[in-house]
């Protein structure tokens, strides 16, 4: 089943954080009463109705300001509404219906999506009645009065948003050739590498950062094998405005990453790991998918003998999450060991897919166990009871214990690290359920 993609879109300071934070269930999303204050878009997975949904929180849309801010608020707006299935707008009650609604409004229109009114802010049906049929006026259907504060109407309008999700399958998980997302800042390469294995300029390629807006799939054919891969909108730099507002493309990264079966995060050479990058991986790395670093423009590094060294120490310590990832020096200009590409991703994809007996994992977890002990607290000790992989893209393994308040993490990376070691699992992460089994505690 496809995971929807749902954007929350409106003028700034109607309450689209406060609604994204209770769906959340924390406080993700700076509030402050002062409009623009939400400068990147962020996103949660949702459930309901036994469907699940991404929801994507946006920057306010102000149709006509010139203030550059808002300028590159309502364009990373734009992007999330052109990548959405559902569309989520948000209305206040308390502001009324004013002339930037209607135009907000007609945006919305021309993107064909479904689109549900809300109405925020309506603390009271009895005493904003009036105000709330004020919006049938947008042209948008009925509008849902809620209290995204007092979580008021919250359940009418997630059952609406679910009433209008792509039913079924999604129109790629019948077609069983690898997805491969390529993602990254912009103006890294990431277009040039697409060109480069097609051996003609399929996509655009300039200087001027973000020159890819959409996510463009691209087939790519080797070994008697068909790849799709999938360009992304690049990740946009830190803006040179006042407040240097972090506009982030990341709509169609997170929709790219959620179809991908291997995600290439691509990296200047020269510039080494941003801080935009280390989020990018970080969606990678939570979606379970297998992870290629790829550091273009390699071609351009004046080298000694510890280059590679130094700069592959340098990706782990900044994505210290993600030990597994492959990592690959490439150059997209000149063709430097892009076609090793291929035989990494055919690696990855076979390591996600790997499953491990049931036998052999115990086998291993007792060798680490008597190697070193389990932690204990207050006079009782952690026993782990048995392990067994329950799934596959991305291996997840299922560990019985007698406490599990006493399984922490760090003896978590252990056994993670002695299954890698048995079994490699290189460039895919591998997850870990621990459940506790009662009638095996100890007295």
């Amino acid at each position: 089943m496809k995971r929807g993609l749902v954007a929350i879109v409106g003028r700034p300071n109607v309450g689209k954080s406060s609604l994204f934070n209770m769906l959340a269930g924390e406080r993700i999303a700076i509030v402050k009463d002062e409009p623009g204050i939400t400068r990147d878009r962020i996103y949660t997975d949702v459930e309901w109705n036994n469907r699940s949904f991404t929801i994507i929180d946006t920057g306010g849309i102000e149709p006509e300001s010139s203030d550059e801010i808002l300028k590159q608020m309502r364009y990373q707006a734009e992007l999330a509404i052109d990548a959405a299935d559902v569309i989520v707008f948000m209305t206040d009650v308390q502001l009324g219906l004013s002339d930037a609604d209607h135009k907000v409004a007609d945006v919305l229109r021309k993107s064909r999506k479904p689109v549900i009114l809300a109405v925020n802010k309506v603390d009271s049906f009895k005493k904003y009645e009036a105000d709330v049929y004020e919006f049938y006026n947008l042209g948008l259907g009925d509008p849902i009065p809620i209290s995204a504060d007092q979580r008021l109407g919250v359940g009418e309008l997630l059952d609406e948003v679910t009433k209008n999700l792509p039913e079924g399958p999604s129109a790629d998980e019948g077609d069983e050739r690898p997805r491969i997302a390529i993602v990254g800042r912009p103006n890294v390469g990431k277009s040039s590498m697409i060109n480069r294995y097609l051996g003609k300029d399929r996509l655009i390629v300039s200087d001027v950062a973000g020159t890819t807006r959409d996510a463009v799939d691209t087939v790519v054919k080797r070994n008697g094998r068909e790849y799709i891969f999938v360009d992304t909108a690049g990740l946009r730099r830190k803006s040179r405005v006042k407040e240097e507002l972090e506009a982030y493309m990341i709509a169609r990264t997170v929709s790219a990453v959620e179809k991908a079966d291997v995600v290439i995060l691509v990296i200047d050479a020269a510039e080494g790991v941003a801080e935009q990058d280390a989020k990018i991986a970080g969606i990678a790395h939570e979606r379970g998918k297998g992870v290629i670093i790829a550091v273009n423009k390699w071609d351009v590094v004046e080298k000694d003998d510890k280059t590679i060294y130094r700069m592959s120490e340098d990706i782990q310590q900044k994505l210290s999450f993600m030990p597994y990832a492959e990592i690959l020096f490439v150059s997209a200009k000149t063709g430097q060991r892009l076609e090793k590409m291929f035989a990494s991703i055919d690696t990855v994809i076979e390591n996600r897919s790997l499953r491990v007996q049931t036998g052999v994992l115990n086998e291993i977890m007792a060798e680490a166990v008597a190697m070193q002990q389990p932690p204990s607290d207050k006079g009782r000790r952690l026993r782990l009871l048995y392990i067994t992989q329950v799934a596959v893209k991305p291996p997840t393994f299922v560990i019985f214990v007698n406490s599990s308040k006493l399984m922490h993490y760090s003896y978590t990376r252990y056994i993670e690290n002695r299954i890698r070691e048995a079994f490699g699992f290189a460039g895919t992460p591998i997850r870990f359920i621990i459940r506790e089994r009662k009638e095996d505690r100890e007295a």
